[in-house]
């Protein structure tokens, strides 16, 4: 049997921290042609250097730049891509009650990889400050995200004459891509991917057989090119996915049980799940089994703790839903964070920073009295 990876850690994080406010009015000023990108540059590099040495207290032991160099989760790095641009659409994406703001992509050619994407200096910057003995986490959305639209049909751009050599062209992107980042330093990198999330969701509330059946094309295809793209990188590159099921100014966007889509998460090659279970829309543990099944080498990630709403659960409840989750997946197996981050987009949820951290320090306390290896 493989052996399971010490990452992702007992205790761990999905990515994103609230911005200061400093960081803020910078990207307000510079938005207003007040301030230059070199002066942006340098406030962002400060204040990831104090979010650095703040994680590196708590004890975290993979820390992230928290995503401030970015406006969105996604978008940012997509548009970073060769033969993506940036759109702004009519209107933005209408999440449970609230709606985003607006902004999207196209394909304006084919997709390939970017030998001087942005992301690349930032890890770098992150790697560079990062202290020894702690792992600089990079997170970059799934490429699922390139395919998916509101429809049971795999999305081909107008730039590929048909679904296979599109999804080669993902795979050989974020082949490359992931190598740069490893070739940086990385060992630790996390897809981010809400095309699960909506699939379930999806499959969940299906009219017809025929759309059930369509939607779980839809899945199949999603392994088929992660999978592919997770094909020959290095053995020492822990990679993990964070299930997200939305996540922009404290709402949610995806309700529905990980049921539908246990079977095709449990194929997937990659290391480690972060599952978003702080609430009644993810469903019961139950799936975990069909992912433990089919490789127990694989770590589950419990987000249990939200990361909406500044109300601190209790440890006692956290630690009865670890020993509910142990029905189905070993101990062993298990690790807890956050749902998911603190500020998908620049805007962020609704609670102040010293919530957001007694929200971490409740999953490091937690752990360590989960785990005796935490």
């Amino acid at each position: 049997m493989t052996a399971i990876k010490d990452i992702p850690f007992r205790y761990d994080q999905v990515g994103s921290f609230l911005r200061p406010e400093k960081l803020k009015k910078a990207r307000e000023q510079f938005a207003n042609h007040e301030i230059s990108a070199e002066t942006l540059k340098q406030i962002e590099d400060q204040a990831i250097i104090e979010l650095i040495d703040k994680q590196t207290q708590l004890g975290l032991k993979a820390i992230t730049d928290g995503e401030f160099r970015r406006s969105w989760w996604h978008l940012d790095f997509l548009w970073g891509l060769n033969g993506i641009k940036q759109t702004t659409p009519n209107d933005g994406y209408q999440f449970n009650k609230v709606k985003t703001r607006a902004a999207s992509y196209e394909f304006i050619d084919t997709v390939s990889f970017n030998p001087n994407h942005p992301f690349f200096e930032a890890f770098t910057f992150l790697k560079e400050h990062t202290p020894k003995g702690i792992f600089s986490k990079a997170s970059i959305p799934s490429p699922t995200l390139l395919f998916n639209r509101k429809s049971s049909s795999t999305f081909i751009p107008e730039n590929y004459q048909d679904e296979t050599s599109f999804i080669n062209d993902l795979v050989q992107t974020y082949q490359q891509t992931i190598q740069k980042f490893y070739d940086l330093g990385c060992r630790y990198l996390q897809l981010d991917d809400t095309s699960w999330g909506m699939y379930t969701g999806f499959i969940e509330n299906a009219k017809t057989e025929t759309e059930i059946e369509q939607w779980h094309y839809q899945c199949n295809a999603g392994v088929t090119v992660i999978n592919q793209l997770l094909a020959n990188l290095p053995k020492d590159l822990t990679i993990t996915m964070h299930v997200c099921r939305g996540n922009y100014k404290s709402d949610w966007a995806i309700a529905g049980p990980y049921d539908h889509v246990a079977d095709y998460l449990a194929e997937l090659n990659i290391d480690g799940y972060f599952l978003e279970y702080d609430d009644e829309r993810s469903g019961g543990f139950e799936p975990l089994a069909q992912i433990h099944k089919n490789d127990p080498a694989k770590k589950i990630v419990l987000g249990l703790v939200t990361s909406k709403f500044p109300q601190l659960e209790s440890q006692d409840s956290l630690v009865k839903r670890i020993t509910e989750a142990t029905n189905y997946a070993p101990l062993e197996n298990l690790c807890l964070s956050p749902q998911c981050g603190f500020a998908s987009t620049e805007e962020g949820n609704y609670l102040t920073e010293d919530e957001q951290w007694a929200k971490v320090q409740l999953v490091i306390d937690t752990a360590k009295k989960v785990w005796h290896d935490a």
